[in-house]
């Protein structure tokens, strides 16, 4: 279920429980601390902290970070390498994949067939195309990044790579400034093993206010700090169906590029105050398939079942995460991670039970039955 703190946190500040999704429960679907991998030291140890999850040819693909800091540096064991594993749908492991730096991004893209990892969140970013059943070949970006940070989650939006600019700042100018990229357009040159990079919006962008009342009525200026989590939303959502959606984790916001104007930068732009900071952001398509969540705390991936609404907007609520969160986090006001439904029109967020094992969620993805 729940973490108590969690559901206390939010009672006390009027919260209800979300409406989105009927009964739901956990089961852990795997672990890793029954996986083993040879660092970078040559030793033979547990892989451990999963992030970021995504689905490719029937299977899940899961990074797992190892201790590895957000700039590259090594664990406190001395490794230097993340983990990719493939699971099969029982929670079987497939195959592994160890690559230098700490997998923040990891994503599908099926018309090549390939998984894109990219490592170190906030500085020394690079990325790896992994081929299941083959190799994973590490790329280059073809200039040092103009945020000044590193790179962190990836989606494919119309057959175009798009990476968010994450921690930007960490080794210039403190963001947000307006010459520092939020979202990197990115090609792949196979010859010389580069990732070509453009900017689509900058961190200091225009955009249509999505909150009520003001919605689509009033113009802000972002001034993003912590560009993190993207994905595409699905097309049977409520609202922003089919467009391209940046999570501002820390500044407690959502940015949206609509399909239509994505190639106009600021013009094609919105943006959705948050209630609270949040992770990744999943759509189930139906009442029946399956939520997989990682824990990268418990080292484990949940897999969540029950009844779930179609084109509810289920989140990885983090409120440790935001910009105003206390040093010693959880506390009072700032609980654990947990699982909320997002109301798309006001962008206040609910928690929603679980029946289970606890579990604080972090990266997500919903499979269809």
């Amino acid at each position: 279920m729940l973490v108590a703190a969690a559901v206390l946190g939010l009672a006390a500040s009027g919260a209800s429980a979300g409406q989105g999704s009927h009964r739901l429960s956990d089961t852990v679907f795997a672990s890793g601390a029954a996986i083993f991998h040879t660092t970078s030291t040559g030793a033979r140890e547990a892989i451990s902290q999963p992030d970021d999850i995504t689905s490719l040819g029937g299977d899940i693909f899961v990074g797992f970070q190892n201790g590895v800091g957000p700039q590259g540096q090594a664990s406190t064991t001395g490794n230097l390498d993340s983990t990719v594993v493939e699971f099969d749908l029982t929670g079987k492991e497939v195959a592994q994949w160890d690559i230098a730096g700490k997998c923040d991004g990891l994503t599908a893209d099926p018309q090549t067939g390939e998984v894109i990892a990219t490592v170190n969140e906030d500085a020394n970013s690079s990325l790896y195309l992994i081929t299941p059943g083959g190799s994973a070949v590490h790329y280059h970006y073809s200039e040092p990044l103009p945020s000044n940070g590193g790179t962190d989650a990836i989606s494919i939006y119309h057959g175009e790579v798009l990476i968010s600019a994450s921690a930007p700042g960490t080794t210039g100018a403190a963001a947000p400034q307006p010459t520092y990229p939020a979202v990197y357009r990115v090609r792949f040159e196979a010859a010389s093993q580069t990732a070509i990079i453009r900017g689509l919006f900058s961190d200091e962008a225009w955009a249509r206010a999505a909150n009520r009342p003001n919605r689509g009525h009033k113009f802000v200026q972002l001034m993003l700090t912590d560009p993190d989590s993207n994905e595409v939303v699905a097309d049977y959502a409520p609202r922003f169906a089919g467009d391209f959606m940046l999570t501002s984790q820390g500044d407690q916001q959502q940015i949206f590029v609509s399909g239509g104007d994505r190639r106009h930068h600021d013009q094609g732009l919105s943006v959705l105050n948050l209630s609270h900071s949040v992770d990744d952001t999943a759509w189930p398509s139906g009442r029946d398939g399956a939520l997989y969540t990682t824990d990268n705390g418990a080292n484990a991936i949940y897999k969540i079942t029950g009844g779930f609404t179609r084109g509810a907007t289920l989140v990885a609520v983090t409120p440790c995460d935001q910009n105003d969160a206390p040093s010693t986090c959880p506390g009072p006001g700032f609980p654990p991670n947990y699982l909320g439904e997002l109301d798309p029109d006001t962008g206040n967020i609910a928690p929603v039970q679980v029946d289970g094992p606890s579990f604080q969620p972090q990266g997500m993805l919903f499979l269809a039955p």
